[in-house]
């Protein structure tokens, strides 16, 4: 449901913007509205843009320093008191703290919101050590965690104020680069329920993140030769929409997964997993390869790993021949 609040975020700016900018300016917003906010920090909140809920309530901010194991073991601490809490970094450091977020967050199902910026291979320049191509698969298997990977910034800003009205673990993927605004007319998230953005009758394109923009600029490519793609928003990677995908398979006959993650351990292995038990498919994945990034600008990097809205649409076409 779009609130007020959100649409006139929404309305402000329809230029591209990076996710990781909905984190401060919707918290320091959220507490305003009443919410009991503690947001902890491993010294990259100028990155994250948590730096501004710091200079808007410094009390209700604590910096750990490059000890994300300590940030998240003092996060559960927190939350035990009754405060929601949010812990920031960039996604491949969070992948540090595993164990304290098994142990402190997710067997407790404590109300932890972990927001992690620079996710993907996106963050470029970077190189491979800060690209986190493996995160999605961590924080997934987790049990009680639900993991989102916002479309854009909007959709970013609605999933920060879901998770406060929702008690227990989340984890938020956001991203460095400035991409387009899917969501102009303001956002549409709900916690496991995907949004198609697009109907179609021969292909479903199931996105996330980035990919989401990617995969409309497919559709309408394979439009043009005569192909009627269907695009799905699975902001929600967990809960999983195994309904949507269920209805996308039969209505269409095929399916492509876009993400920027590793397939076999992200959105796509789930959706595959999920439909083989439920309406199998021809089924094509355009993800991270299995290997690790680069060094490059980060639309360098995405083509590289031929993350692009042409990988979208030599999959969606492969996909389409594989139905007879």
């Amino acid at each position: 449901m779009t609130t007020a609040s959100q649409s006139q975020t929404t309305n402000q700016s329809q230029a591209p913007a990076a996710t990781r900018e909905a984190l401060g300016p919707a918290l320091v917003r959220l507490q305003n509205a009443g919410h009991d906010i503690v947001v902890v920090d491993a010294d990259l909140g100028k990155s994250t843009t948590s730096r501004a809920f710091k200079d808007a309530f410094p009390e209700r901010f604590f910096t750990f320093g490059i000890a994300e194991q300590n940030m998240i073991s003092a996060a559960g601490g927190l939350a035990t008191l009754g405060y929601t809490v949010f812990a920031t970094t960039f996604a491949v450091f969070a992948e540090h703290a595993f164990d304290q977020l098994r142990m402190s967050i997710a067997q407790p199902r404590l109300n932890v919101k972990i927001v992690a910026s620079h996710g993907g291979v996106s963050t470029g320049e970077d190189g491979a050590s800060a690209q986190s191509i493996e995160d999605i698969a961590l924080f997934a298997s987790l049990p009680t965690f639900s993991v989102v990977v916002p479309a854009d910034v909007v959709e970013a800003e609605a999933a920060i104020e879901s998770a406060v009205h929702t008690h227990g673990p989340w984890y938020i993927r956001t991203g460095r680069p400035k991409i387009p605004v899917v969501y102009s007319d303001g956002p549409r998230f709900q916690l496991g329920k995907a949004d198609k953005l697009r109907e179609g009758t021969d292909v479903t394109l199931v996105a996330c993140g980035l990919m989401v923009d990617r995969s409309l600029r497919a559709a309408e490519a394979l439009d043009r030769i005569g192909i009627s793609a269907r695009v799905l928003n699975m902001a929600t990677i967990r809960p999983l929409d195994v309904d949507a995908l269920e209805a996308a398979a039969r209505e269409t006959g095929a399916i492509v997964v876009a993400e920027e993650h590793l397939s076999h351990t992200g959105l796509g292995g789930m959706a595959a997993q999920a439909l083989a038990t439920r309406h199998p498919v021809p089924m094509e994945f355009v993800g991270v390869p299995d290997r690790y990034g680069e060094s490059g600008t980060w639309s360098e990097v995405l083509e590289i790993m031929g993350l692009t809205s042409e990988g979208v649409y030599e999959a969606a076409r492969r996909a389409v021949s594989r139905k007879a």
